[in-house]
C-alpha cells in the first residue's frame, strides 16, 4: 500500500480486530528518517527504538536525523544514503532499525498477528528490511511485484543467526556474471546473532504458473499465496503477451490474465484472493472457492487509521460519494516497467500541469535500477530521473517519457514531501488506489465523512 499507507497503527488496529495486519515495507528507511526530523511528537518511534536489541544502533539513528520540536516547515529534510549494491553501515543500520519500529509498533500490546509487505522491484533494500522486521518478530513476510523465489531460503538463514546473499538484477550484466548483495547478522552484532524466528512467507502472484514456480523452485519453504487480480491499487502485473493499450491509454487485460484459482488451489497451499474483493459475497465466494481469506488494499488505504493524509482521505470519499472517483492504470509511470495505478486527483501528479511544473530529480533512489557500466562496475539510473542524467549513464531517452517520481509522490501522500524551492515549494502527492476507490462511500457510518478499520471489516463480514 504505497510508502506508509498501511503503517503500524493501521496494522495494529487490523490485527487487533483479528485479522493479518500487514506494514508496507516500502521505503522504510527514508519514512523514519523524515518521521524523526519532525520530531516524533508522541514519542513512538524513540520508544520503538529503545527495544531495538542491537547496541549502539538506535543511538547513531537518532543522532543522525532525531530533532527535537521538529524542523522548521521550510526547511528541507536532511537526506538519507540512496540505496547501493553494497550500503554502508550509516544507511544499512537505519535499514534495520526502520522495519524493526515499524513491526515493533504494529504488534505492541496485543497477541495478534502481522505481517510485511515488501516489493521485490526494491532489491537493494530487501536484506535489511527483513531483518529488522524479523528482529522485531514479524509473522508473515508478503512479496510480489517480481519472482521473489530466493526469500524463503533468506528467511532461514536469517532466523539461523547466519548470513544471506540476494542476487540482484543488473541490466547489462554479461552471461554468468552475477551481481549480489550480502548481509550478515554477525557483522551487524560485532559478533554471534542470535537465532530468530522464521516468518511464513506469502507470494503475491497473478497466474498459477508463477505459483507454481514459486511453489517448486524456491530455495526454501513458500507458506501460501495472495492472487492479485489488475483491479488492485500499486504496481500491477503486465498483461500476457505483447503490451496493447485501450482507448484510453490503460493496458488491455484479457482472459489470459485471469488467475487459473484451481491450478493454486491444487498446489495444496494457503491462499488469499486480492484486487476487488471487499464485498460480502465476494468474500463468501473466494472461502468457497478454497480461500483462506481475501486481501484488503484500498479500502483500508483511506480509513481513519492510515497513513494518507487527512485532507487527500476527505477528498476521494467526497469523490466517491457523487460517482467522480477514478483511477488510471499508468502503463508508463513506474520507473519499474509494471503498470501502476494512480487515482486522478487535482493537485497530485496525475494532474498532467503539475506533473509538467515539477522538476525532475531523483534523490530517494528507491526505485533506481542497477547497471553494468563498461568498466564492470555497477551503476544506478532510474526512468524518473532528469533526461539528460539518465541518457549519460547509458540509458534510452525514450525510457524516460511519463515516468513519475514514486519515491516522493508517495511520501508526499502521506504528509512527509520534501520541501523545494527555498522552501517554497513542496513535492506533490502521487496517490494510488485499486477500483474500490470507487465505492469508497459505502463504508461511512450514517452522517460521518470518515471511516475507520473496523468499519470496513463490518461491512465486509456484515457484522
Amino acid at each position: 500500500m504505497g510508502v506508509a499507507v498501511s503503517g503500524w497503527r493501521l496494522a495494529r488496529t487490523v490485527s487487533q480486530l483479528g485479522h493479518l495486519g500487514v506494514v508496507s515495507g516500502t521505503m522504510l528507511p527514508g519514512v523514519l528518517a523524515r518521521r524523526l526530523q519532525l520530531g516524533d511528537p508522541e514519542g513512538d518511534l524513540r520508544r520503538a527504538l529503545a527495544h531495538l536489541p542491537v547496541p549502539g544502533v538506535a543511538d547513531r539513528v537518532l543522532a543522525a536525523y532525531f530533532i527535537p520540536g521538529g524542523k522548521d516547515t521550510a526547511t528541507p529534510f536532511r537526506p538519507t544514503p540512496m540505496p547501493t549494491l553494497a550500503p554502508g553501515s550509516p544507511f544499512a543500520e537505519l535499514t534495520v532499525a526502520a522495519n524493526f519500529t515499524e513491526v515493533f509498533l504494529a504488534k505492541e500490546g496485543h497477541a495478534g498477528i502481522v505481517g510485511i509487505n515488501l516489493l521485490e522491484k526494491m532489491q537493494l533494500l530487501t536484506l535489511g528490511s527483513l531483518y529488522g522486521a524479523m528482529l522485531a518478530g514479524v509473522d508473515y513476510v508478503l512479496m510480489g511485484a517480481g519472482i521473489p523465489r530466493s526469500i524463503p531460503g533468506i528467511l532461514d538463514r536469517f532466523a539461523a543467526g547466519e548470513a544471506a546473499e540476494l542476487r540482484i538484477d543488473v541490466e547489462g550484466a554479461l552471461p554468468g556474471e552475477e551481481f549480489v548483495a550480502r548481509f550478515d547478522p554477525a557483522s551487524f552484532w560485532a559478533g554471534p546473532a542470535p537465532r530468530l524466528s522464521r516468518p511464513n512467507f506469502l507470494a503475491i502472484v497473478s497466474s498459477a504458473t508463477l505459483a507454481l514456480t514459486l511453489a517448486r523452485k524456491s530455495n526454501g519453504r513458500v507458506d501460501g499465496f495472495v492472487i492479485e487480480g489488475e483491479a488492485a491499487g500499486g504496481h500491477n502485473a503486465p498483461p500476457r503477451g505483447p503490451m496493447q493499450l485501450t482507448a484510453s491509454g490503460e493496458p488491455l487485460y484479457g482472459p489470459r490474465d485471469v488467475p487459473d484459482v484451481g491450478k493454486i488451489r491444487d498446489l495444496g497451499l494457503p491462499f488469499w484472493l486480492a484486487g476487488g474483493q471487499a464485498w460480502p459475497e465476494k468474500y463468501q465466494a473466494a472461502l468457497a472457492a478454497g480461500a483462506a481469506g481475501i486481501q484488503v488494499g484500498t479500502p483500508f488505504a483511506f480509513c481513519a487509521e492510515s497513513g494518507i493524509a487527512p485532507e487527500l482521505k476527505l477528498q476521494a470519499i467526497a469523490l466517491s460519494r457523487i460517482g467522480a472517483a477514478r483511477v488510471f492504470t499508468d502503463p508508463v509511470a513506474s520507473p519499474t516497467g509494471f503498470p501502476f495505478k494512480v487515482m486522478e486527483l487535482p493537485g497530485s501528479l496525475s494532474d498532467p500541469a503539475c506533473y509538467e511544473a515539477r522538476e525532475r530529480i531523483c534523490d530517494l533512489g528507491g526505485l533506481r535500477q542497477p547497471y553494468r557500466r563498461p568498466d564492470g562496475t555497477v551503476g544506478y539510473r532510474c526512468g524518473a530521473e532528469p533526461e539528460e542524467n539518465y541518457a549519460f549513464k547509458g540509458g534510452l531517452p525514450a525510457d524516460t517519457a511519463g515516468r513519475k517520481c514514486l519515491c516522493n509522490g508517495l511520501a508526499a501522500t502521506v504528509g512527509i514531501p520534501q520541501v523545494r524551492g527555498n522552501g517554497l515549494i513542496l513535492e506533490p502527492p502521487l496517490v494510488t488506489a485499486g477500483q474500490e476507490v470507487a465505492t469508497l462511500a459505502r463504508f461511512l457510518p450514517p452522517g460521518a465523512d470518515s471511516y475507520s478499520a473496523a468499519d470496513v471489516v463490518r461491512t465486509i463480514l456484515q457484522s
